[in-house]
């Protein structure tokens, strides 16, 4: 798994001209900290006198955060191995009208499998800020500045998915499917945009 390297061979994988890891993976990982900063928000709170009326909720957050973070792990790759058949479909022959055919038929599911794990990515985070929104309002007041930054690197995660969406629905011969996608992903980065104004908002008041 990509995560499962050391930080910095991730980085170096990102930073050559290999295709995978790109920005979707790059984007799921970001995500996956952006959860794992609710997570670390949540136990700091949890067995503490000051949160105990609210802590069975901030358990539910914590217990539901992981589950993110580790859907977001696994995106990461599920996002490099999306690409690869449309990496190949790039290479395929277009010498013959037949060749022609059957490399746009391939093309067509190719982009959109490229499409629809970034799609699960911004689904994914926006379903973290949510519970980060949460650990903002109930969780430690000490904090409060992770919630911040993982409401940050949320925001960044939904929008740079959303631009893998929008650089394979571009390309798309169906474009009914491919506007029914860039929709989705357009309401998502506004509802995102929506969360991320109003959680960062509260954080910065409260610590500034």
């Amino acid at each position: 798994m990509m995560l499962e390297m050391k930080t910095t061979k991730f980085l170096e994988e990102l930073s050559s001209k290999a295709p995978v890891p790109g920005g979707g993976g790059a984007s799921a990982a970001v995500g996956a900290f952006g959860a794992a900063l609710g997570m670390m928000v949540a136990n700091l709170t949890v067995g503490k006198k000051k949160y105990a009326a609210v802590e069975e909720e901030i358990l539910a957050a914590r217990e539901e955060l992981e589950r993110l973070r580790d859907r977001l792990v696994t995106l990461t790759d599920r996002d490099a191995q999306a690409f690869e058949p449309l990496s190949r479909a790039y290479g395929l022959p277009k010498n013959t009208e037949e060749e022609k055919a059957a490399r746009e038929k391939i093309m067509e599911s190719a982009l959109y499998e490229a499409s629809v794990v970034p799609m699960e990515i911004m689904e994914t985070v926006l379903s973290s800020m949510d519970l980060l929104e949460t650990l903002g309002e109930k969780g430690s007041r000490l904090a409060l500045s992770d919630v911040g930054v993982g409401i940050l690197f949320a925001q960044a995660a939904l929008e740079g998915a959303s631009l893998n969406v929008f650089i394979n629905t571009r390309l798309m011969k169906d474009r009914s499917q491919a506007e029914e996608l860039n929709a989705r992903a357009d309401r998502m980065i506004a509802e995102g945009r929506e969360k991320k104004e109003r959680i960062y908002s509260q954080v910065l008041q409260s610590v500034k």
